[in-house]
């Protein structure tokens, strides 16, 4: 069964794009779709699907925390905020072109 969650996280769309420039364009494995808002109380909101939990932890640990962690340090130093937390959403159905 996929796995999908929604992250609402206290950042805005530059820092997003040096987050995502950091990752570079290669499509994590088991990736379905990510999608970033703007959430209205500010800051992003994104949606994710993936084809595990175990995948996209994987990602986040191989990938995403380094990237993240060094940008954070430049603000924060060897001291990062705690990541915010995920909320969890039950899949019903996924539909499109990376549909499992």
């Amino acid at each position: 069964m996929p796995y999908a969650f929604t992250q609402d996280v206290p950042i805005d769309a530059a820092f997003y794009e040096r987050i995502r420039q950091g990752l570079g364009d290669d499509l994590p494995p088991g990736l379905i779709v990510h999608f970033a808002v703007e959430n209205p109380d500010g800051g992003l909101r994104y949606y994710d699907i993936w084809e595990s939990e175990e995948a996209c932890d994987r990602f986040g640990e191989e990938r995403l925390h380094p990237v993240v962690h060094a940008l954070l340090a430049e603000i924060f130093g060897d001291e990062p905020p705690d990541e915010p937390a995920r909320t969890a959403l039950p899949v019903i159905h996924v539909w499109g072109s990376g549909a499992c």
